[in-house]
């Protein structure tokens, strides 16, 4: 049975070979091309390319092979807030591409708006405001400090319910640095804080009050320099803690909070939040009300998947629950996302499951 199950996958994968390598030649279009039909595809992206800060992302070569792609295959780019406003008017979005950048870090600004712009390609980027106001460093960017930083190779504490006992070198470090990041994912916010102190003790790293230069986020005068270039900017809370684990009070303020301030920095604010790691189990039904009684026009979350202006998507507040593909790091998944092969390969799995 596992021999028949382990042939059936690689017959998969050779003929997503075989689809993607016909894509990628001139004048090709994708045969099942219907599976996308009225499904946009929003990317999400982080960090970008950038040798002077120490900065390890998205190579922005390749961002310009993708859009040139993209813009030859004539895909529409729109804006976040235009497919938004599509779906609520029932409008189509056949061939919509849709980008998006999450936190507001430095190369945001330096290396990726003037890519974006030479494409004339609308990129909404989620800012978290206490970042750009310079009160805080990203917890995860933290404990990557701390991990890079440490002269030892053994820790033994705990997080929560999880003992954390693990000893590492350079080539374990960045999977004990993932286990111990997504561990913290399971914390209150306050207990995180705590955690990341003990765990800088408990390494001898000090820790910095400022970001160190890889870490550092855009200003102010940034964003509203990107936006005469089309960039446009959406609220990301004010701390970038996971919502579903903070308090009613904190969950309002984080929102409402974030949303006032990036209204008082930029000219043209997008309506639309941006969920904190963005796992459906990161947010509830209290941060949705939040964000209709403010009169958002909707959210992203980071989960994959197309989205679609048909009315059974609508009724399950799909607005507020946008699905977003993680930009990839070659052309043809890039491919494999918009032309519908991806669809096929969802389709696929269902009948194997």
């Amino acid at each position: 049975m596992e021999k028949r199950h382990s042939a059936r996958a690689e017959s998969m994968n050779n003929l997503k070979s075989f689809l993607l390598k016909i894509l990628l030649l001139p004048g090709a279009t994708f045969p099942f091309s219907f599976l996308a039909k009225e499904r946009a595809v929003v990317f999400m992206l982080h960090r970008f390319l950038d040798p002077e800060h120490g900065v390890v992302g998205h190579d922005p070569r390749f961002l310009r092979q993708g859009l040139a792609y993209l813009r030859k295959k004539r895909y529409k780019f729109l804006s976040l807030e235009e497919l938004l406003k599509r779906l609520v008017e029932g409008r189509s979005v056949h061939r919509v591409v849709t980008f998006t950048i999450d936190d507001g870090y430095l190369e945001h600004a330096t290396v990726a708006a003037p890519v974006f712009a030479e494409f004339d390609c609308p990129v909404t980027t989620f800012v978290t405001t206490g970042f750009l106001d310079g009160r805080l460093w990203f917890w995860w960017d933290q404990i990557e400090y701390i991990f890079t930083q440490t002269k030892r190779h053994e820790i033994s504490l705990s997080v929560g319910d999880i003992e954390l006992k693990h000893q590492w070198d350079a080539i374990s470090r960045p999977r004990v640095q993932a286990i111990v990041t997504n561990a913290c994912k399971q914390l209150p916010e306050s207990e995180k804080t705590a955690f990341i102190r003990r765990l800088a003790d408990a390494t001898e790293v000090e820790l910095p009050t400022q970001p160190p230069p890889r870490y550092l986020p855009m200003s102010w005068d940034h964003a509203r320099a990107c936006e005469k270039s089309g960039m446009t900017f959406g609220p990301h809370t004010v701390t970038h803690p996971i919502l579903s684990r903070t308090s009613d009070a904190q969950s309002l303020r984080e929102i409402s909070e974030s949303w006032e301030r990036l209204r008082s920095e930029v000219r043209r604010p997008v309506p639309v939040f941006c969920y904190p790691n963005g796992r459906l189990q990161d947010f509830t039904e209290r941060e949705v009300a939040t964000l209709r009684s403010l009169h958002f026009l909707g959210a992203v979350a980071g989960t994959p998947g197309y989205v679609r202006p048909d009315s059974t998507c609508l009724s399950q507040e799909l607005l507020f629950k946008v699905p977003r593909f993680g930009y990839p790091a070659s052309l043809p998944h890039v491919v494999q996302y918009v032309s519908g092969a991806e669809r096929l390969k969802q389709l696929l799995r269902r009948e194997e499951t």
